[in-house]
């Protein structure tokens, strides 16, 4: 199975913690957060693993080394010279999405312990070109659905932002989580511009491919964006 950490993320966020290091190598509960990623993903039995890198990239490049890859087919996507957003990085990473089978992605600093597998089936039996793992939770940004769980639109409730369709009927709002799964065929419709959102990406395909929503309340996750989510993270038990 093929995932993919997107790592590359400047993390001014969590400033000062990533003064001197990515915030992919910021530690939580002694080990770096890509670690987490990289032993859950290998727990799973996923066995290729893209990561892509940006600022401070030598050093993920010398931690991968230094261990490894954790036994792991890892290959490096290299964005050092220029950030390319989330679509942009999927793009270039289309070699690897290319094939047969669907693609994890993960951002490397959400931490859940949703049912990657149980969301992997909802995948298949909808015949989405992408699923989206959703939650019920407060945020200035939200997904629209409709009742049959497909991607309608998008808000921004802080700036008044609204992008797709806001009809009446579509009324299931929810919180991305960072996690989805896309499905190989997803790479014919990538734009042909070298930075996109990736958000605005599945918007624009939503009418005629299924981009679904798999909602994971019942688990547990965190965005460990800024340092007071990094010391919640100190007390997740799951990762234990």
């Amino acid at each position: 199975m093929k995932a993919i950490i997107l790592a590359a993320g400047l993390g001014t966020r969590l400033y000062p913690l990533t003064a001197n290091k990515p915030k992919a190598l910021v530690p939580v509960q002694g080990k770096p957060l890509l670690q987490h990623q990289i032993e859950k993903l290998k727990k799973l039995g996923f066995t290729k693993l893209l990561i892509n890198i940006h600022a401070f990239g030598d050093q993920i490049i010398d931690f991968l080394d230094q261990n490894k890859n954790f036994g792991l087919d890892i290959v490096i996507s290299d964005e050092r010279k220029d950030l390319l957003d989330t679509g942009g990085a999927l793009n270039k990473a289309r070699n690897f999405i290319s094939g047969n089978e669907a693609v994890l992605i993960h951002n490397v600093d959400v931490l859940t312990n949703l049912d990657i597998r149980a969301m992997q089936n909802e995948h298949l039996l909808s015949d989405s070109i992408a699923t989206l793992a959703i939650r019920n939770r407060e945020t200035s940004r939200y997904l629209i659905f409709d009742n049959a769980n497909r991607l309608k639109a998008w808000g921004n409730i802080k700036t008044g932002e609204k992008k797709g369709d806001w009809s009446s009927r579509h009324k299931i709002k929810a919180a991305f989580s960072g996690v989805h799964i896309i499905s190989p065929e997803i790479v014919d419709f990538f734009p042909a511009q070298e930075k996109f959102s990736i958000i605005d990406f599945y918007l624009s395909i939503s009418e005629k491919q299924r981009v679904g929503g798999y909602f994971h309340d019942d688990s547990e996750w965190l965005d460990v964006g800024k340092p007071d989510t990094i010391q919640l993270a100190e007390n997740l038990k799951f990762l234990g």
